[in-house]
This record gives structure tokens, sequence and C-alpha cells, in this order.
């Protein structure tokens, strides 16, 4: 199959709409299930080529969440503690397999974004990761094989209409890279940079010390940033992005968005969060839009009266700034990974609130001495790899 028709492009009016390969040769992937569409394909592609090179730079198996060609997460497949599973809602589904437990994480950290996502696996999908992706709101998956019971499982989902594409693990794109906008092509050659440890040596700050898993977690961000819509940062935490800050035109934006994120994650881990009495009967949609108001500037929304009994059998007390505080002051070991040099040391500031401890990035600004400076403040230790991973 040289090409493949869709219903429409980005918007409904945008008619015609097709994928296809312009020298003629076969598409690299087959529509199992589903009819997946302009977007969930731009998902899709950039999701594959994320958790490829995820795996090829980690040696473990990975998972993406992908929303509107960006991740909302990405993980790889290191073991899960009680807590996370409990707060990715996974502690009722038993032992998962190594890729189920990548897309846990790569779903868990930032579930409202998730929400709705198109699935990118870097290896085949088993019963494991069927039954969990089942019972997820999300509009199709990408992986390189389906085990036939997995596939039956994710056919049963949207009624029948979910996207389930496989996609040829072999195939490799031609160097140049075509697009329009306006009427006008574009070309260029594609980024095939391979991210590694060999781009981790030039540590820049006064401490040296960077641990085997520090190392992983930079590559991690490295290879999530490079299919983020950028500007973009990205926090990382025990192999798995717990904070994307995508498309901001400044880039402390970015980071104050990520680390927000970042600090979500660790709130909902706080016993106070963990133990919110909700009612049995709402859905998981509905959960975490609970605890997203609860931890979030406007609580009320969920703690007011008539509100707090659509979610929870009692009322929780406030969960207030002192506590959350007290709480994301016990955060460390995280690694803040960007796209370009920070201009500015006010993102390593607000990078030290939400426990940075290790930060990658190009380098090349006419400030990098008081970044520098800014991270040597904060006993930070960081890699200035020269590589600028811009990605429209």
């Amino acid at each position: 199959m040289n090409e493949l028709e869709l219903k429409y492009g980005c918007n409904p009016n945008q008619k015609p709409s097709r994928i296809f390969m312009a020298d003629g040769s076969e598409l690299p992937i087959k529509v199992l299930n589903g009819k997946p569409g302009y977007i969930n394909f731009l998902d899709a592609f950039n999701g594959w080529q994320l958790v490829s090179d995820l795996k090829k730079a980690t040696g473990m198996c990975a998972a993406a969440s992908f929303k509107h060609v960006s991740p909302a997460g990405a993980a790889i497949a290191n073991p899960l503690s009680d807590t996370l599973k409990k707060i990715y809602f996974v502690d009722d589904l038993g032992e998962l397999s190594p890729i189920a437990t990548a897309y846990a994480r790569a779903r868990g950290a930032d579930r409202m974004s998730s929400y709705g996502d198109f699935i990118a696996l870097s290896d085949v999908c088993d019963v494991s990761a069927a039954k969990l992706i089942k019972r997820e709101f999300s509009d199709g998956i990408i992986a390189p094989g389906y085990e036939p019971e997995a596939l039956e499982i994710l056919k049963e989902k949207k009624k029948g209409a979910y996207a389930v594409i496989e996609i040829d693990p072999a195939y490799v794109p031609e160097k140049l890279e075509k697009k329009q906008v306006f009427g006008i092509t574009f070309e260029q050659g594609r980024n095939d940079i391979e991210l590694n440890e060999e781009l981790l040596t030039n540590v820049v700050t006064d401490l040296k010390d960077l641990p085997d898993n520090a190392k992983k977690d930079m590559l991690v961000s490295l290879v999530t940033l490079k299919y983020t819509q950028s500007n973009s940062v990205c926090f990382v935490k025990d192999g798995q992005a717990i904070g994307v800050g995508a498309g901001q035109q400044s880039r402390v934006h970015c980071v104050r968005l990520a680390a927000q994120k970042a600090d979500n994650w660790l709130l909902r881990q706080c016993p106070k969060v963990l133990n919110l009495p909700f009612r049995t009967d709402i859905k998981r949609a509905e959960r975490d839009n609970a605890i997203d108001n609860y931890i979030g500037e406007y609580y009320m929304d969920v703690l007011s009266d008539g509100e707090w009994e659509k979610v929870f059998t009692e009322k929780p007390a406030v969960f207030t700034d002192e506590e959350k505080r007290e709480w994301l002051d016990q955060m460390e070991g995280v690694t803040l990974g960007s796209d370009a040099f920070f201009p500015f040391s006010d993102s390593i500031d607000r990078g030290a609130k939400s426990g940075v401890k290790y930060v990658v990035q190009p380098g090349g600004s006419i400030r990098d001495d008081l970044v520098i400076d800014a991270c040597n403040k904060y006993g930070m230790v960081m890699v200035c790899n020269g590589v600028r991973l811009f990605h429209h």
C-alpha cells in the first residue's frame, strides 16, 4: 500500500487528506484496526521515533503518551514502587510486563495531559499492556507488533473503532525531509543525531559526580525533547518524564510549566492525597480532575459545599501551602533538560524549587557563566552537551 486516504486533515474543513510515500514505495505501516486521522498519524510517527531512540539510548523498552504532536509523558521500564502503582491506578493489575510498566509510567506522570493520548511502544504490545490500555481513554496505539490476544483486547476499545497501527521497525526514512508551508516547500536534513552517553562528558560545574542513573535520566530528557515542540524543557526522575513544558515562547515559562507538573507528580504521592476519601462510583478521569484541583490553587472548586459531595464521601481538609512546601522539599535527584541554552539563570532558580540536581543543556549563551554560577550555588551538576534539539 503506497497511500492511505484520511477522513480530513487537522480540521474537518481541510480536505482532501492522505498520507503517502512520494517515492512510490510501500508505506511502512499497517492499520490493523480503526481509522487513524491526520493528527493521529503525526502523534504516532513522532511517538514511534521517540520510543525507538529511547530504547536505543538506554537499552530498555520504552513508551510514550502523545498529545497534539508533543509527548505528555515518556518513560523506560524501571520497576514501579507501591506508591507509584497507586497514583498511576495500576495497583489492581498484578505484575506488569516491562512494556506495560513503561506505559504505566508514561501515562501516569501527567494523567490530565495524557487523557485521549496516542500511545507509542518500542516493543511488541503484550496482553499485560493491552489490559492496561483498554481501561484508559486514548485514541490509538503504534507498536512494532501485537500478541494475538492483545490485539483482540485493543479491538474492543471505542466500540471497535480504536486505532491500532503496526510499524515496520526496520524502516529508515530518507536523509532529506520536506514539508510545505503556505505553498512553499521546506527541505532539511533529518534530525538523526544519536543521543548517547558520549554527549554527557562536558561537566561544567564545580560538582562533577554524574551517577549512571542520572546519565540515564539525562538521556530520557534529551530524547523526549527531540520530539517535543520547541521551546521545550523536560524534568525526569527515575527514568520517566515527570514534567514536560512544550511550545512556549519563553524558556522560563517552559520551566515553570514543566516544574508545576513535576510538583504535582510529587504532591500526588503525599499521604494526604493518597488517602483522599473518594466515592467508589466515580471514574478515573473524575478522580484525576479532583486531585488536580485539590492540590492546585483553585482547591475550593472541589472542596466547596455542594461540590465535594460529588467526588468524596467526606469533606477533606485543605492541603495548605505550608504542607505542600514541606512535602515538595523532600524531592531530590531530579534531572532538568533543555532543548536549547538557558539565556538566564531564572530557569535554574525555578528548577531548584522542584528538586533539580542534574541539568543538561547545549550551552552557548553569552550568560553561560551566570547559569553555571547558579548551578554551583544550588549544588547541581550540569552538562553542556553542545547539541540543540529544536523541533517544529
